[in-house]
């Protein structure tokens, strides 16, 4: 299982060895640490949940800090984010388990995890790419709206899933099967080519490629 949780820094390029500008999101990527393994027998599936980011015990609930004072996790620090990963592949894993960047090597494909930017209540046209009205004849209102948005008789309402105007952005999103460019174990640091979703400092999922090309 090759999963781990960390933080995005932000954007920058990188030169390769053949001379190649690189675009790419530096990330914070651990420490993490193994605190739950699930399995078929007593869970009904298999996954592994890792928690990141040292905090101040006070800062959690008490069913929180219990979950991490289980027996065989006393050593561990107070985790302020906990993520699970599926997978079948946990008999490589010890519960306790530190986990750094290095669980990635340069030239593996992952896929991102984060929530995108929020960007509040928007208009049909910026939220679905809607064309607006015409600029002409009249119209002076019209430019920015999104139409009619059903029929009177038939079907005589909304189609559930109409897309309207609303709130756009602060949801999950992945963006599947991107490069590692750089790994340093030491700095507790990936670069991954291209972006990733959310802010700066937006807590990120990086986990194996599932459809790797």
């Amino acid at each position: 299982m090759k999963g781990i949780l960390g933080r995005k820094v932000g954007m920058t390029q990188l030169l390769t060895g053949s001379g190649e500008v690189v675009p790419v999101t530096v990330i914070e990527a651990g420490p993490c640490y193994v605190t739950q393994i699930k399995t078929p027998e007593k869970d009904g599936y298999s996954a592994v949940q890792l928690g990141f980011e040292e905090t101040r015990t006070k800062r959690l609930s008490k069913g929180q800090v219990g979950h991490l004072r289980r027996k065989g996790l006393n050593d561990l620090p107070v985790l302020r984010k906990l993520r699970e990963i599926r997978s079948k592949e946990v008999d490589d894993l010890a519960l306790g388990q530190k986990l750094l960047a290095d669980v990635f090597t340069t030239g593996d494909r992952v896929d991102v995890l984060g929530t995108s930017k929020g960007r509040g209540f928007q208009g049909a046209v910026k939220r679905h790419n809607f064309r607006g009205g015409p600029r002409t004849h009249g119209q002076s209102d019209r430019l920015r709206a999104p139409g009619a948005s059903s029929s009177g008789t038939t079907p005589g309402r909304v189609y559930k899933g109409k897309r309207m105007a609303g709130h756009m952005g602060n949801a999950q999103v992945t963006v599947s099967n991107l490069r590692v460019v750089l790994v340093d174990a030491e700095r507790n640091l990936l670069a991954v080519r291209g972006a990733v979703p959310g802010a700066k400092g937006g807590l990120l999922l990086i986990t194996q490629a599932r459809k790797q090309r």
